[in-house]
């Protein structure tokens, strides 16, 4: 008898030994059969890099020995079209990325690993979830996170899943009790505020940390982190498409 279990593939950012995929894989497996590619180092904030001044290299992994699991030294985008060329040859019926440590709301989307794992998946028509915990601590607390990945992901498999986008799910620092439920999204308002720290190594050369703060001004009922903020889990829709449409008649008043 054919095997109608669904095809899903798993990744994340913060390497495979991170506690937050192995959580990701734990509370998945349930829905089908668990393909897992993942970097084989931290890869936080590498937003949609691809590697291509180097090589790839991708090897076994008995982390998880019930899974097909692989360790991949470039990014998680990396990550994902490997799997789908050289371990899956088609690709999954759903993608899963994360659980991050570390929120992904607002303009954080736009430097996530995880996020933009789930992004190629989109690219790819493959129906992808990234999924963040509001909590940067590496022995961090996922209970509540596996409800959520739980109650979203069979929404998935149950429904029509939209084409060219994925769904960016942040999941706030709370016990499954106190999460007060799920929201749809859109992504608010609010920016990183750049700084660096400027030290000097043991030669008197200068070198820099990258710091900032990070201001949260849009904090309507109708954003991800207004909903954080309150106890929920955000659901923001997100695409690939930057088009800015509503600026092209705009700029055709330039006339070129």
């Amino acid at each position: 008898m054919a095997n109608d279990r669904p095809l899903i593939l798993v990744t994340n950012d913060d390497g495979i030994q991170a506690k937050g995929i192995r959580c990701l894989v734990n509370s998945i497996s349930e829905f089908g059969d668990v393909v897992i590619v993942a970097p084989d180092k931290p890869q936080s904030g590498m937003g949609h890099a691809i590697t291509v001044n180097d090589v790839l290299r991708l090897n076994k992994t008995r982390l998880f020995e019930e899974y097909k699991a692989f360790t991949c030294t470039g990014t998680p985008v990396d990550c994902v079209k490997l799997a789908i060329s050289e371990v899956l040859h088609r690709k999954p019926d759903l993608l899963v990325s994360g659980i991050n440590h570390g929120e992904n709301s607002a303009s954080n989307v736009l430097y996530s690993g995880t996020m933009s794992a789930a992004v190629e998946g989109a690219m790819e028509d493959i129906p992808s979830i990234g999924f963040s915990l509001l909590d940067f601590d590496a022995d961090a607390d996922f209970t509540g996170s596996e409800w959520a990945v739980k109650e979203v992901a069979k929404r998935v498999l149950n429904n029509d899943f939209p084409r060219n986008i994925c769904l960016n799910v942040n999941i706030p620092q709370r016990s499954v009790n106190d999460i007060k439920g799920i929201k749809i999204c859109r992504q608010a308002k609010a920016y990183w505020e750049d700084s660096f720290d400027k030290r000097h190594d043991q030669f008197g050369k200068p070198y820099f940390w990258l710091k900032g703060e990070f201001y949260r001004e849009d904090r309507s009922e109708d954003t991800d982190i207004w909903a954080l903020d309150h106890g929920y889990v955000s659901i923001v829709p997100t695409q690939f498409d930057m088009t800015a449409y509503h600026a092209i008649s705009e700029l055709n008043e330039w006339k070129f």
